[in-house]
């Protein structure tokens, strides 16, 4: 009975130092090892695999003390001194402290969060560190200060161009970078280097094919020009003066022959957007962000009358009829308000557009009125009646710059997905159009004989289309970023104001064009 009680102990002994060898295996083998203390296992290991194998050797049995009759367990092992002598003791110890240690290192309070130790001993390699890819020079642009994306374009604070809101223009194309040239005694830089190699990037970038950019040419100034883009241009019925309106708020009154400015006529709030000379030619309405429509005297810039938008919020476009008894304007809020400028009162609030309004244009009889959002939704009205006669999505983007032709059965609208479109109003079918331009087309004109069409656009050109064909008659470049007015001169020559604060001239037929009007300096 003693010999059969020893052997389970010695059995349970060696199940301890083996759990305890166990634990201690990864370390031995190089691999992490999930405990707190590697040297308890090994100590307390050994000592129970020691202590089993004298149990079975009978070396700590209570025989060995000569005492067959010793009892081993019970009350009686606890009163018979001879049942435990000392070494036994301890041996019965050891597998007690091997269960501890083995408790202790599961539940450890000192273990990281995610099952590691706090001490690791073995650290993973590092891996080598990429080469950086060279910097290149940027690619030489036939067309610089072209915006390359619309995310460019809205980073411009109150630039007339498209509106904040429309941010989901597709970008245009990325030319593509230019080709590296690497050092002869290198290999070819790669994007992510193999863990085994040890070769480290060159200390300064390699030179690249493109040479650097050419400067934009210096531009002519005048100390009585805008001092900012000029988002409107407007001839006058005899073809002698030009009216201007700018970021900077200013209407500016010119006289084309003689190349001088006459006077400023007056200055708005915020932005001015439109200037429009009156029937008569002795008035002039403008328009501006501030929400205002002022009826002006051209002989010396007072003010007659202001039409207040009040909720309606900015004016973003402005038309009048023929007879100049209304006006039409589109609001950053969505509506569009007739007014009845003899009267001086508002006729109809029409709040159709969910987006703001980005162009508005008057039939010739006076009775209509069509207008365009920036979310490219065209809607035709009865500006008479205030009613709306139809809806109907007419560009993927922002509809700009609308005009009616003169029979009042058709209108062309331009747009931020870059095209050029001729509506019959009586289908609300699209007749033609006019593709050419990379980017936003801003604005319209059309000539005084309704056969040409004159656009201008973000892309940095103006243009010149054939109305019956839709051909393109002439392109102009001045290479100085986004055009944003345009007017036909009375000699048919086409008139551009943009981003650089000039008011430039171009031949009909094609070729340089000049400077008419220079801006201020910056």
């Amino acid at each position: 009975m003693k010999r059969s009680t020893d052997r389970l102990l010695a059995l349970a002994m060696l199940i301890v130092g083996i759990a305890c060898f166990a634990r201690l295996y990864p370390a031995l083998v190089g691999g992490p090892l999930a405990t707190a203390r590697l040297e308890v296992f090994g100590v307390v290991g050994a000592l129970s695999v020691l202590a089993g194998l004298l149990f079975l050797a009978g070396l700590l049995s209570a025989a060995a003390r000569h005492d067959p009759t010793a009892p081993v367990f019970g009350r009686d092992a606890e009163i018979a001194p001879t049942g435990h002598p000392w070494p036994r003791r301890v041996a019965l110890a050891v597998p007690l402290l091997a269960l501890f240690a083995i408790v202790v290192d599961q539940v450890d309070p000192w273990r990281t969060q995610d099952n590691e130790p706090v001490k690791q001993v073995a650290t993973a390699p590092v891996e080598p560190k990429q080469a950086p890819e060279p910097k290149t020079a940027p690619e030489v642009s036939v067309k610089p200060a072209a915006p390359a994306t619309a995310q460019q374009e809205a980073a411009k604070p109150e630039s007339p161009v498209e509106p904040a809101v429309q941010s989901t223009q597709p970008t245009q194309p990325v030319p593509p970078t230019p080709t590296v040239v690497a050092p002869v005694e290198r290999e070819p830089v790669q994007l992510a280097l193999p863990a085994q190699q040890t070769a480290l990037a060159p200390v300064t970038p390699p030179e690249t094919v493109a040479p650097p950019p050419q400067a934009p040419p210096a531009q002519p100034t005048a100390p009585e020009g805008h001092r900012d883009a000029v988002v409107w241009l407007a001839v006058s019925a005899d073809g002698r003066e030009i009216m201007s309106a700018s970021t900077d708020r200013m209407i500016k009154l010119w006289d084309i022959d003689g190349q001088r400015l006459i006077r400023d006529l007056g200055e708005h709030k915020d932005m001015a957007r439109v200037a429009l000379f009156m029937p008569g030619g002795k008035t002039a309405l403008t328009a501006g962000d501030d929400g205002e429509i002022v009826l002006r005297q051209l002989s010396d810039g007072t003010v007659l009358h202001v039409f207040a938008s009040g909720r309606n919020g900015g004016v973003r476009d402005l038309a009048i009829s023929p007879d100049g008894k209304l006006a039409v304007s589109g609001h950053d809020t969505g509506s569009v308000v007739v007014w009845d400028l003899e009267k001086g009162t508002v006729l109809h609030v029409l709040p159709g557009h969910d987006w703001s309004v980005s162009s508005v244009a008057v039939s010739p009889d006076g009775t209509r009125a069509i207008s365009g959002s920036i979310d490219g939704e065209l809607k035709l009205w009865d500006v008479v009646a205030g009613k709306q006669l139809r809806s109907w999505h007419g560009h993927d983007r922002g509809a700009y710059g609308a005009v009616f032709t003169a029979d009042g059965h058709h209108a062309v609208t331009g747009s931020g997905d870059y095209t050029i479109k001729l509506w019959d109003l009586d289908t609300f079918k699209e007749v033609r159009r006019f593709d050419g331009h990379s980017g936003t087309v801003y604005a319209l004109a059309l000539s005084a004989d309704g056969k040409r069409l004159g656009s201008v656009s973000l892309d940095g050109t103006a243009r010149i289309w054939n109305m019956d064909t839709g051909a393109e008659i002439a392109e102009f470049d001045p290479g100085t970023g986004p055009i944003y007015s345009v007017a036909f001169a009375a000699d048919g020559t086409l008139l551009t104001g943009g981003i650089d604060r000039t008011i430039r001239d171009w031949p009909a037929a094609g070729g340089d064009g000049k400077v008419l009007f220079a801006g201020a300096p910056e």
